[in-house]
């Protein structure tokens, strides 16, 4: 069995370019980096690509990959009983000496369970032996809140990797050698390091009401803040994809990140906040990391918050074009799309533009800070059509704060008008592209103004969807998509939640991901962590993550947002209302 999950392996590894393939003899640290996900979803993840070559930058350090197993491969797994191999020597993941996790996505959560599941490593971190891994978690979602999951590793590494995960491998390795204790090696790397959290070291009080009292350091010595720092002066050195396989997302796309963060302050928007400052590569830096990608024959994939905000993206655009190569993008900035970027995807070959409304009304759009007027988002439309018959998708988001049925018609006005936009612009080149509405429910999210709203009720979204979905089909030609309330539940139970929610999915994972049945099991109640109101005074679960923001800022937005009112965007170094300049 495990020479067949070896041979499925090694087939993958055939296929790819710029692997790492070190000889373990002299390391001094292994380390199996885990995506909780499957392969094709992990290797389109950029983020999860810079830490692999952080790692394996390291003489002294070898890293090799772990994704969950899925089809052919997981029954292989299922039958034999285990253990999972990592990528590319197939060892058993037990026998590294970190396993580290890159976590994007709250929805990964349970895929975190069936990894230490499969490697026969405990789950929870106080049940692991003096010979089990050490488990590192690292990714956006566990320095938003890492609480929900906290049980199940034995410490994070906050921030940005290209900040601290050099000094934490130095750490890590000093205090190997010195061969400590699991517990007190826990306690010397969390007093070394202002960006990692132990768990294990800090212990919440609860008042009567279930809400947090104190969330409090189990010694003096530790800091009652960790820090969560971003790379504040970007360089030259542009990431990009150092791995390239056809079996991913992109198919062989070069990934290359413009910049990080964004200034538009959308106030349901995480990202935008604890990336904060927004920065940008320098353009030349761009130029030359593209022109490499266009020089092996490939496909460039540019990644950014708002691709069409990035100072000279046209200039970097048309030398793709003009020097043979193609890229693509994910999505633009409705008020900022140009002319000569839409020519150049279209000499590219992209045929479908994604721009993000979010809300059908003008009014909704200024709650959530938007900045995005009816009059910007047609002009868009009329620029797309007229460039050529790009097929359209729009993203909306349903629930939002404040929201009133009046809103929700208002996605039907603004996609009838933006279909006769699209008609009559159109019309003399006889053909016009298809418009595809993406409608999801809104989530509240860690460290943005909207982190004291509820998710609404479950029922009342569904109630919604149903009415909008019929109010558009009538339009005729345009398709919808919905995503479904009973996940954005659970997204919003792992997102908002703190560490009692950690039994929570234990039992969904004994219950193999049926959570309806794992709610039923519990004598807790979600609903105190998705559906309720939060005081702005009360302590939240990841109010001990320092990210440099004023919380008197975000309860600032909020108040805003109430009273229906937009708020300017980042000006970099010129303002100091987040705290962060």
């Amino acid at each position: 069995m495990r020479d067949r999950i070896t041979s499925l392996s090694r087939s993958r590894l055939a296929l790819e370019r710029g692997f790492i393939k070190k000889d373990w003899g002299g390391k001094s640290l292994s380390v199996a980096l885990a995506y909780p996900h499957a392969y094709r979803v992990g290797m389109s993840n950029l983020g999860f690509q810079v830490v692999y070559g952080l790692f394996n930058r390291r003489p002294d350090v070898v890293a090799e990959r772990v994704f969950l197993p899925e089809g052919q491969e997981m029954s292989l797994y299922l039958q034999s009983g285990g253990p999972l191999l990592s990528l590319e020597s197939q060892r058993p993941v037990h026998d590294f000496d970190l396993l580290a996790f890159s976590v994007s996505f709250e929805n990964d959560y349970p895929n975190i369970l069936k990894i230490l599941d499969l490697s026969g490593i405990a789950l929870r971190s106080e049940e692991r032996s003096e010979q089990s891994p050490f488990v590192l978690g690292g990714g956006i979602t566990t320095f938003l809140n890492p609480e929900p999951i906290a049980p199940f590793f034995d410490f994070f590494l906050l921030g940005e990797a290209e900040t601290n995960l050099p000094t934490f491998i130095d750490h890590f390795i000093a205090l190997n050698h010195q061969g400590f204790r699991r517990e007190e090696f826990l306690k010397n790397i969390a007093v070394e390091m202002d960006s990692l959290y132990v768990p294990s070291l800090y212990r919440p009080v609860y008042n009567e009401d279930g809400t947090i009292r104190v969330f409090e350091p189990a010694s003096p010595e530790l800091p009652e803040k960790i820090a969560a720092p971003t790379l504040r002066t970007p360089g030259t050195e542009v990431p990009c994809s150092t791995i390239l396989t056809p079996d991913t997302e992109f198919s062989d796309r070069v990934l290359v990140e413009l910049g990080r963060g964004c200034g538009h302050a959308c106030r349901f928007c995480a990202a935008g906040y604890v990336y904060r400052p927004p920065r940008t590569y320098p353009e030349e830096a761009i130029r030359s990391q593209v022109r490499k990608a266009v020089g092996s024959g490939r496909r460039v994939g540019l990644l950014s918050a708002a691709v069409s905000d990035i100072p000279g993206i046209e200039n970097i655009t048309r030398e793709i074009v003009q020097t043979g190569g193609a890229f693509s993008v994910s999505s633009l900035r409705a008020e900022t799309i140009t002319a000569g970027m839409l020519e150049d995807l279209r000499a590219s070959g992209q045929r479908t533009i994604a721009i993000a409304p979010e809300a059908g009304s003008e009014r909704l759009r200024r709650v959530i800070n938007k900045h995005l007027s009816e009059e910007q988002i047609l002009e868009a439309v009329r620029l797309i059509s007229t460039t050529y018959p790009f097929n359209l998708r729009l993203y909306f988001l349903i629930g939002l704060p404040t929201e009133t049925q009046a809103d929700i018609a208002g996605i039907q006005v603004l996609v009838k008008k933006i279909k006769h936009q699209m008609v009559k612009t159109s019309a003399k080149r006889g053909k016009i592209g298809q418009i595809r509405v993406s409608v999801n429910c809104f989530i509240p999210k860690p460290f943005t103004p909207f982190q004291w709203f509820p998710l609404e009720e479950v029922d009342t979204l569904k109630e919604k969807q149903r009415w909008l979905k019929k109010a558009l089909v009538q339009q005729g030609g345009i398709q919808v998509h919905f995503d479904l309330p009973k996940w954005a539940y659970v997204q919003a139970l792992l997102s908002n939640g703190d560490r009692r929610v950690a039994s929570l999915m234990l039992e969904a994972h004994r219950v193999k991901g049926n959570w309806k049945k794992a709610f039923r099991a519990s004598t807790m109640n979600p609903d105190f962590f998705v559906h309720r109101d939060r005081n702005l005074e009360e302590v939240l679960p990841w109010d001990f993550i320092d990210h440099g923001l004023l919380k008197k800022h975000l309860a600032r937005e909020y108040s805003l947002a109430l009273k229906g009112q937009q708020s300017e965007g980042c000006r970099i170094g010129d303002c100091h209302r987040c705290g962060i300049c």
